[in-house]
């Protein structure tokens, strides 16, 4: 597993009871995680002074209760990237603290690369992995279907700083764009994606990750450069393991442009027990492996 244990300004204090107790910056909140099957006891006293929590409601979705003053928005910092949070309707506050361990896996690859790099960041959210490669100094395509989320990116980087740097805002179905940028003979030497597990496009169009995934990842070869560098795929989706989608990169990528994959969990440190959380998995081709 690789584990995200640079930051100072987010902390996974303790999580028991399918709950985490984090702290972003000064701010302290509980929300769900149906990852932690565990009932630990709940010895950390911010348990009993966080600033919210998120209840879920047994019909489905949930809402925060908030038990002390709190900002609506307010900032933290991963080394020299700065991203706003906020508490959204569905438990998130806009950014996987966990994806960090990628985020400066990119910075390091675009960095040794000592060229030009173009990114195409799909499924983009709120910009995280965008501004990092931005950071690193190269081109990004950063394609999300939520116009409030990409809206939500571009502040993130103004924040850090790299918003008159090469990039383009894009708020578009992913699949489509893909397949139009194919067609238009546009290349990229990294492709990042983090679909989500189900959604449904403009269009009523149902979409599941499971059926969708290597099809996706099939046409993001079409725009594969011929000096290509990394395809990274994010998944929290349970039913999809790190080993599957190392198999579809192994299967697609590989036979094309040789190099070699991976794949692994990702997580972040608890505080109260010394150990680390899984957040997700993802998956890697790499050329210069």
């Amino acid at each position: 597993m690789r584990v995200a244990g640079d930051w100072k300004d987010y902390e996974l204090l303790d999580c028991s009871g399918g709950e985490r107790l984090e702290r972003w910056g000064k701010v302290i909140l509980i929300r769900p995680d149906p990852q932690v099957i565990w009932k630990s006891e709940k010895t950390h006293p911010l348990w009993l002074k966080a600033d919210a929590r998120y209840n879920r409601s047994s019909t489905g979705g949930g809402k925060w209760v908030v038990r002390r003053s709190m900002p609506d928005m307010w900032k933290i910092d991963y080394k020299d990237l700065t991203f706003n949070i906020k508490t959204t309707g569905f438990k998130h506050t806009g950014l996987f603290p966990e994806q960090a361990v990628n985020w400066d896996y990119l910075r390091e690859i675009i960095k040794k690369a000592g060229r030009p790099v173009k990114v195409l960041n799909l499924f983009a959210y709120t910009g995280g992995a965008t501004v990092a490669c931005l950071k690193a100094g190269a081109q990004v395509v950063h394609v999300d279907a939520a116009r409030g989320i990409v809206t939500w990116a571009r502040e993130n980087a103004t924040l850090s700083g790299v918003v008159s740097s090469p990039v383009r805002w894009i708020v578009d179905d992913c699949v489509k764009f893909v397949e139009r940028e194919i067609r238009r003979e546009n290349k990229y030497d990294i492709i990042i994606m983090d679909p989500p597990s189900y959604g449904r496009g403009p269009g009523g169009e149902v979409w599941k990750l499971e059926n969708e995934i290597y099809r996706l990842v099939e046409l993001c070869t079409e725009v594969l450069s011929k000096d290509a560098l990394m395809f990274l795929i994010n998944s929290y989706t349970t039913g999809l393991s790190p080993s599957v989608m190392q198999y579809i990169l192994g299967s697609l990528v590989m036979p094309r442009f040789g190099g070699d994959v991976r794949s692994d969990e990702i997580g972040i440190p608890v505080t109260v027990s010394g150990m680390v959380l899984p957040c997700g998995a993802s998956a890697l081709w790499e050329k210069g492996m």
